[in-house]
């Protein structure tokens, strides 16, 4: 787009009124629309508000108590408007002077039009980039301002450069009292303690962050490095966040955790002497193969998570027994085969009972399958190999073990050695391999034994 189309609107402030009138033409015959020639700084400061201009052009020299290095100083700080000098002076005071105000453009009396148009041209151009610019840092200093972390940059070495208004509540210090200190001196970080900031970006962590009056708040943090330009490290970015109220929500949450697993276990342990007041002969028995089923399980590798529900499930894996009558569980001479269908029906009746409960682990399913086998020679419904839960084979395997080492009404105890006999005999295709060999080295090398 040329200079016609944009019609940039130009301001001159010149108190030679030949050189002004000259500076006019030139700038119609160039194709842009000049508002106004005025002769004083203190005209300039007057009207610039209303005329508005996209630029001026001001002669350093003027008439009147103000120059117009004071007078384009005071225009940019108060409207933004960009300002190039016209001067007959090029003295090193006169421009050191210049400089300071930061101008979009320098000319030397006298000029000619492509020069003049070369410089308004770029000095148009560098207004609008500066705008966005100010645009952009506007609309990020509020986005900043108004995040819900806090917010904490610094320059290349470590020192505070910006402070959100977040970052200044939870830390207690002001961003006037931290700029161009080094962080690590006065606002303890986790991330950043030891002095110093790492060059890549850190996954959020959480830890303690000590406020000016020596609070504690816990806080979740990341840092990240700026990236500057050419790949240089020009600073870091630290966000931290409060997280009181969330600490204290999961506190709570473990508490009722911790009170809904105390009811748990009391509720499972009351089921178990449930079974075991019916039945005193096996008095002990649901304990003992929980045990055992646990130390194998551990010796297998399980999660602790895992054992734990296995744990529960040992405790109660009779607990069917409950609807068997208690003259057949105590009967001392052999049972019938309609007895013995009414005991095997315990797994149903386990399963029955707890299904419905939501528990953290399948225990209803372990309960349910620990008298299956891995032929599918086992009840209630023949299943086969990993068809059968991991806990129900490990479950499996310590009942037989500790059934036939303890006594009964119809039989003496076998003995752990008979005991341990039958699940090497069976290994693989009865009882699960790896539950196997994780009792046997229990027994064997580690001196398990039953309470």
């Amino acid at each position: 787009m040329n200079a016609a189309m944009t019609k940039i609107r130009i301001l001159i402030v010149e108190d030679e009124s030949l050189v002004a009138k000259d500076i006019q033409n030139m700038l119609r015959g160039l194709g842009y629309e000049v508002l106004n020639i005025l002769s004083t700084g203190e005209e300039a400061l007057e009207v610039v508000a209303d005329w508005a201009p996209d630029l001026i052009l001001m002669d350093i020299v003027l008439k009147g108590e103000i120059d117009g290095i004071y007078a384009a100083e005071k225009i940019w700080e108060t409207h933004a408007i960009p300002v190039i000098y016209l001067t007959a002076y090029a003295d090193e005071a006169t421009l050191l002077r210049a400089k300071v105000t930061e101008p979009f453009g320098y000319i030397l009396k006298p000029f000619d039009e492509r020069e003049l148009q070369t410089t308004i041209e770029m000095a148009f151009y560098k207004a609008k980039m500066d705008k966005k610019l100010r645009e952009r840092e506007e609309w990020l200093a509020t986005v900043l301002k108004s995040i819900g972390d806090g917010v904490i940059a610094t320059d290349d070495q470590g020192k505070v450069s910006f402070m959100n208004p977040l970052a200044e509540r939870l830390s207690g210090w002001s961003q006037s009292e931290l700029l161009h200190r080094p962080l690590t001196e006065i606002l303890p970080l986790p991330e950043v303690d030891g002095g110093r900031l790492s060059g890549v970006s850190t996954p959020a962590n959480e830890g303690l962050l000590t406020a000016k009056n020596g609070e504690t708040i816990p806080i979740e943090q990341t840092v990240s490095p700026i990236a500057g330009p050419r790949k240089e490290r020009p600073g870091h970015v630290l966000i931290f966040r409060d997280i009181t109220q969330r600490k204290r929500t999961e506190a709570e949450l473990k508490q009722s955790w911790v009170r809904l697993q105390k009811a748990l276990a009391g509720t499972i342990k009351a089921m178990a002497l449930t079974i075991e007041i019916r039945d005193p002969y096996t008095a002990g028995h649901q304990r003992r193969v929980s045990t055992l089923s646990c130390a194998i399980a551990a010796k297998m590798g399980l999660s602790t998570d895992r054992i734990e529900g296995l744990h529960m499930a040992g405790d109660i894996h009779d607990l069917g027994k409950i609807s068997v009558p208690a003259e057949i569980l105590s009967k001392p001479g052999q049972l019938s085969e309609i007895e013995f269908s009414i005991i095997r029906a315990h797994a149903q009746v386990g399963y029955d009972i707890l299904k419905s409960i939501e528990f953290p682990w399948p225990l209803a399913t372990i309960v349910y399958q620990h008298h299956e086998r891995m032929d599918g020679s086992g009840y209630p419904n023949k299943l086969r190999n990993g068809d059968i839960l991991l806990e129900a084979r490990i479950l499996c395997v310590a009942d037989v073990v500790e059934a036939m080492s303890s006594h009964r009404p119809y039989r003496p105890s076998h003995g752990v050695e008979k005991a341990l006999a039958e699940i090497m005999a069976n290994r693989g295709r009865l009882y699960d391999t790896g539950a196997v060999d994780a009792c046997m080295e229990l027994f064997r090398n580690e001196d398990f034994a039953f309470d």
